[in-house]
């Protein structure tokens, strides 16, 4: 489905209630499978989510994520210790691209027993689960944050917990934080003291509810609608100003392209400052890559350049994200140039119009193209992708104002 966006005005003006964290609701359904007392409310509607809900349900040998890598990497540890379990799990192909061998090392490491189907190193894999006693395991620190939430989320089950051994600069250090805070908040004892993390075993927990905060990451696009819009006033369910998410750092960031974020009870209402003076964007994403391709279309909608780097894990995403911005990006008429982990746009006032954007199954890419319609018309291909993360998206691009279209095109 390809959809033609357009509007007719750039005063933008709705209230959007945004599905659960995906993030968040990932580890609290494994959270959950581990531990079934506890209730969980507001969680993610997106295939991520469901994908990762069925299979902790249900009990086929053969497991398909498809392009869901957080699944991938959370049932990998969560299968590697349910004893006497034995599954197989796949997904698309391009997530038979997507490496899991650290994570599957730092498994063996601890006793599991874990073998490939097909390529060494990558999906699918076969998992015997198995009762592990070794507790301390050690992991390159500038890995994918899910490899290290991974191992932490399994490790209150183990019989002696865990010792997480971090070698090197740590990325994602708020993915990592937002994964110990939800075990707190089970009662499960925690440490992150320089390199090395600790969680402590716990077989039981107290029957508890857990409510999963709005998804900061899908509030990200409305931020760049705010950025691009000749005014504004979008409010946003429900969010925390003191949010476990590393993406709440949009709040920041987006205040220097002139967003105010007012925040009330749990609604943040977003503005358009007049007049303001835009400036180069520089800025270090090692925390919040996932943001980046939202940023960087933001500025070209803006005129204005960017330099961002800590971007080396959006390589290994649904698709290679440093070169498909930067194939999509030339198409509109930018000037931008990445390497493995950056990326500099140059500042120009000139957007192609009717470009058509494509998606490589990327949901991001998607949401992250979509706010140019405030500048020019523009193709958005394969647009159902966004129901990976944000099954809604377009309906909310709607209540704003937006005609969507489908288009042979």
């Amino acid at each position: 489905m390809n959809l033609l966006l357009q509007t007719t005005h750039s005063n933008l003006k709705a209230e959007i209630a945004v599905t659960g964290s995906k993030s968040e609701t990932n580890r609290l359904l494994l959270l959950q499978a581990l531990f079934p007392n506890v209730s969980l409310a507001n969680t993610s509607n997106s295939d991520d989510s469901e994908v990762m809900q069925k299979a902790l349900k249900g009990n086929e040998e053969i497991i398909d994520i498809h392009h869901a890598g957080t699944a991938m990497r959370f049932l990998t540890a969560y299968f590697a210790v349910q004893e006497g379990r034995e599954v197989v799990l796949t997904g698309s192909a391009r997530m038979h691209e997507r490496p899991v061998k650290i994570l599957v090392e730092a498994l063996e490491q601890l006793g599991a027993k874990i073998s490939y189907e097909k390529e060494v190193g990558y999906p699918p894999i076969r998992i015997r689960g198995q009762k592990i006693t070794a507790s301390k395991v050690t992991l390159a620190a500038n890995v994918s944050s899910q490899y290290i939430s991974a191992l932490l989320l399994i490790a209150p089950k183990l019989e002696n917990g865990l010792e997480l051994v971090l070698e090197g600069e740590i990325t994602s250090v708020p993915y990592i934080k937002m994964t110990l805070a939800l075990l707190n908040d089970l009662d499960v004892k925690t440490s992150f003291e320089g390199n090395i993390i600790k969680v402590f075993p716990k077989q039981e927990v107290e029957t508890k509810e857990m409510t999963v905060e709005s998804d900061w990451s899908s509030a990200s696009y409305f931020f760049s609608l705010a950025a691009l819009s000749s005014q504004s006033s979008i409010s946003l369910t429900s969010y925390k100003e003191t949010s476990l998410q590393g993406d709440s750092a949009l709040v920041d960031i987006y205040k220097k392209m002139g967003v105010e974020t007012q925040f009330e009870g749990n609604k943040i209402t977003l503005t358009k400052q007049k007049d303001f003076k835009f400036e180069t964007i520089n800025l270090e994403l090692n925390n919040t890559p996932d943001i980046a391709q939202t940023i960087v279309v933001t500025c070209l909608g803006l005129g204005i350049g960017c330099h961002l780097t800590g971007l080396h894990t959006l390589k290994i995403k649904e698709t290679d994200r440093l070169e498909a911005l930067r194939i999509e990006l030339t198409k509109l008429g930018a000037n931008i140039t990445v390497t493995n982990d950056s990326l500099t746009l140059i500042a120009s006032n000139n957007i192609n119009h009717n470009v058509k954007i494509a998606t490589y199954n990327d949901h991001r890419m998607a949401m992250a193209f979509a706010p140019l319609a405030l500048k020019v018309p523009i193709i958005i291909e394969n647009a159902e992708v966004v129901s990976k993360s944000y099954p809604d998206f377009w309906e909310d691009m709607k209540k704003l104002g937006f005609i969507i279209s489908e288009t042979e095109v």
